[in-house]
């Protein structure tokens, strides 16, 4: 079931008022239930999965709570990490695993086929464990009691806004939710219907408005001249934004709405203006979770300076393992890795040539600069996420220059009609001023702050979706992962 679908909204429409004519413990069975079949939609078998992991996790943090010795903590909280990576290993790495140990033994003379096993990847299952695991792991270092109630940390793991694709939640800040008595709240109902509009407005007039040319291109770039895998790379890194945050707003305006409060994910990371402050702003949940669980008890900076830049390269090359399994997602994760890593190194440099250059004086054209230079290497690093195969990789990298005249044919045989076109082209343009406001409230013009302007704005956005948003079954791109 799709946030984008009528499936789910006339699900919506039933579930929220039954939510509210209940209370206390009926209201959150009804919850589960009901994001249970959420989540059944899509598998009826693979809801054991989420049984296991919940069943698993809720008593290894009672174990863990109950312990008297240091070692029986840690037995229960190996035991619980070790039961979700399993899971990872055998759903999501087996094959990837299996097919690179063959591959490596090929120039030994041990040329056997690898063994595959014929099982599909459980929709949001990364975000699953990676939520689970860090509940284990903040109850065995204390950092947040474990809970004892069954029915709450089975919400806990399974609640429907951000059970597939986030945000991914920590024990402290979504559990208590669970327990406290969320009445009806008429400014909640409208902040989350104005983020769920928005979120609905990037995926399906934006994101899924540009899938179709990027998927073209993308699927057969050998066919395709420079400007044409140019212009598609650069169309996915708007498509994959709109899509992901455009879910993430979705979550996080369904849950406030039923008086919930989901962590933010996204924060205009496209005005970030170094690698390092993007990773604070795209995909927050799962950077501050890796920071927190990897590169932290890695040492983080509090090492030698070659240890520090080794902790660097292992968080993002597994971040990058996070998304897929296989090999140009490592080496995405190395680009952003080594990418802030020369960051730090030349850190002095680039201070003291600005300061001769005495660009520091012009702080709009700097700042526009440094945008720029950081969305250029985002991009760049695009190709190892969108392409089918490290080949493909080096073939698209390979074959951007020289660039040739674009032939608008390419986008009628995309589906893009050349009406659409302009529209597409406004809307992008719509969304990133909009973002550019939000970055910087102190230029918005007085008009942006008058309700009736922003109500008038609210149908506009509601209208563009129903006159031009692309309706269907169309997934979104991070339920892969």
């Amino acid at each position: 079931m799709l946030f984008n679908s009528f499936h789910f909204l006339f699900f919506f429409l039933i579930f929220w008022p039954i939510y509210l004519a209940l209370s206390g413990t009926s209201r959150r069975v009804f919850t589960l239930a009901a994001s249970y079949y959420f989540y059944m939609c899509w598998s009826t078998k693979y809801i054991a999965v989420i049984w296991g992991i919940t069943i698993i996790d809720y008593i290894s943090g009672i174990m863990i709570d109950r312990a008297r010795s240091q070692s029986t903590k840690r037995l229960y909280m190996i035991l619980s990490i070790g039961s979700n990576l399993g899971l990872l290993a055998v759903f999501k790495y087996f094959n990837f695993l299996s097919v690179s140990v063959s591959q490596a033994l090929h120039p030994v003379g041990i040329n056997d086929p690898p063994f595959l096993l014929s099982v599909i990847l459980p929709i949001g299952l990364s975000f699953h464990t990676f939520q689970a695991m860090s509940y284990t792991l903040d109850v065995y270092k204390g950092k947040a009691p474990a809970e004892k109630s069954l029915l709450n940390y089975a919400l806990y793991v399974a609640f429907f806004p951000q059970m597939v694709a986030g945000p991914i939640e920590r024990p402290n800040h979504l559990l208590p939710q669970f327990r406290r008595a969320h009445r009806f709240d008429w400014a909640n109902v409208r902040a989350g219907g104005r983020l769920t509009l928005w979120g609905l407005f990037k995926k399906m007039v934006i994101a899924d408005g540009i899938a179709p040319f990027v998927n073209m291109v993308y699927g057969h770039p050998d066919r395709f001249p420079g400007i044409a895998l140019l212009l598609a790379t650069c169309m996915f890194a708007i498509q994959i934004y709109c899509d992901f945050s455009g879910y993430s707003d979705m979550a996080i305006g369904l849950a406030r709405v039923m008086g919930f409060e989901l962590t933010t994910n996204f924060r205009r990371p496209y005005f970030a203006r170094s690698i390092g402050e993007f990773w604070h702003r795209w995909h927050i949940s799962l950077s501050t979770w890796f920071r927190d669980y990897v590169y932290i008890p890695l040492g983080g900076n509090r090492v030698a300076i070659p240890r520090f830049y080794l902790n660097i390269m292992i968080t993002f090359m597994l971040s990058g393992l996070w998304h897929g399994a296989n090999w140009a997602f490592v080496i995405w994760g190395a680009f952003h890795g080594i990418c802030l890593v020369l960051s730090h190194v030349t850190a002095s440099l680039r201070a003291s040539i600005r300061r001769v250059a005495g660009v520091e004086k012009f702080p709009a054209a700097l700042a526009f600069f440094q945008v720029a230079i950081t969305c250029s290497l985002v991009t760049l690093g695009w190709i190892f996420f969108r392409a089918a195969s490290l080949s493909q990789v080096f073939y698209v990298i390979s074959h951007l220059f020289p660039l040739k005249h674009l032939d608008s044919v390419l986008f009628l045989k995309a589906g893009m009609e050349r009406a659409d076109l302009p529209f597409l082209l406004f809307f992008v343009a719509v969304m990133f001023l909009v973002e550019w406001l939000m970055e910087h409230p102190e230029n918005c013009p007085r008009i942006w702050w008058h309700r009736g302007f922003r109500l008038a704005m609210y149908y506009a956005c509601a209208f563009t979706i129903i006159f031009y948003g692309t309706f269907g079954h169309v997934d979104f791109i991070y339920f892969q992962f």
